[in-house]
């Protein structure tokens, strides 16, 4: 018998000082059975750090066709594609084939990071849509442990910054730029 999904609802309260949005979000999870608690969280701040109207959780883990995250136009072009850890080239290209704007959000130890993003660099370089940003290991590590079944969450974005907090608990995550995305689409 296949495992379910488990389902985790996040109230988030987000201030992006950034694009001067200020918006709460009533968002529902759906962990894959194989997924971490890390991936879900990074899956979660994902969307955060790109909140906008339309945009939603796709079937990420369980679909090669979908992305962790994605906004769709109207009329159901993809507009923006976001993907979480350490995907192949052939996944970045697919989706800047099927996409105006990608964004990749690389997070883990650097052990794993950094002989991953030697071996793609590259091959990344030639994807003009696709924008490449790191958390490291510690703060994805910190964010994880912030999952919880039902949580309630404040993110304020100001910069390169990420303060996060959830009841007694604050937490500050700093993330940086791998590579640009050539095109200033999203």
């Amino acid at each position: 018998m296949a495992l379910k999904a488990s389902i985790f609802k996040a109230a988030v309260n987000i201030s992006d000082l950034n694009r001067e949005l200020y918006q709460d979000f009533n968002l529902t999870l759906a962990r894959h059975p194989s997924e971490t608690d890390e991936r879900m969280m990074m899956r979660l701040l994902a969307f955060v750090l790109n909140a906008a109207e339309r945009l939603e959780f796709g079937r990420g883990l369980s679909s090669d066709d979908e992305p962790d995250v994605w906004l769709k136009s109207l009329s159901g072009e993809i507009e923006l594609w976001l993907d979480v850890g350490l995907p192949s080239y052939e996944r970045c290209r697919k989706a800047s084939g099927q996409s105006q704007s990608v964004k990749l959000y690389v997070y883990g130890a650097e052990k794993n990071v950094k002989p991953w993003w030697k071996k793609t660099e590259a091959d990344f370089a030639r994807l003009k849509k696709l924008q490449i940003l790191k958390i490291c290991g510690d703060d994805s590590s910190a964010l994880a442990d912030l999952a919880q079944v039902n949580m309630q969450l404040q993110f304020t974005l100001d910069g390169d910054d990420i303060y996060i907090n959830a009841g007694d608990v604050s937490l500050h995550i700093t993330i940086s730029s791998l590579k640009d995305a050539d095109n200033r689409g999203w």
